[in-house]
């Protein structure tokens, strides 16, 4: 691998030290409904496409949001896994995870108000190859799960503000 992972932990982690004022940064999408359940997605300069499975109306066409979250954990894991396992000087030769999660969908279908719309579960594996000590990779299973952003944002409620603004004609024109 010709790329120190290493090097850019710590180069960020001191420039974040010393001015902690570049910490804060927004993320940033913009989605519109196109067709039937499909909505077109804009994140930064890439175009991802969101559909419902035809079982729930949709065309198949893109994944559906939850299945968004899905792939957000499990990427977020990796990306995490593989920065922390060279900051931590633990050898990481591969890392892929397995996830699935359980909805309810009397929740969504509103037939039981107790019901909650979103996942009820989610499971997920993580499978790592690497020569590493039991010890060492229990050390990183811990780092990981303590810093990984996706995984800090399903397990903690995150503020979310919604507003809702009516604009009939510009809405329309696009």
């Amino acid at each position: 691998m010709s790329f120190r992972f290493k090097d850019v932990f710590d180069q960020t982690n001191a420039a974040l030290g010393a001015d902690a004022s570049q910490a804060q940064v927004v993320f940033e999408a913009r989605s519109q409904l196109a067709d039937g359940f499909r909505s077109n997605v804009a994140v930064r300069q890439f175009d991802v496409g969101v559909d419902e499975p035809p079982a729930l109306g949709g065309q198949d066409s893109a994944p559906n949001p939850v299945e968004y979250i899905l792939a957000a954990l499990g990427s977020c894991q990796e990306i995490t896994y593989r920065l922390y396992a060279d900051a931590l000087g633990i050898p990481l030769t591969g890392v892929s995870v397995q996830l699935s999660g359980s909805i309810d969908l009397r929740g969504f279908f509103n037939v039981d108000r107790n019901v909650r719309p979103g996942y009820q579960q989610i499971n997920a594996e993580v499978i790592i190859d690497s020569p590493a000590s039991q010890q060492d990779i229990a050390r990183l299973k811990e780092t990981v799960d303590r810093h990984c952003p996706v995984l800090d944002i399903l397990r903690n409620p995150t503020p979310v503000n919604l507003s809702l603004r009516t604009e009939t004609a510009q809405i329309a024109a696009e």
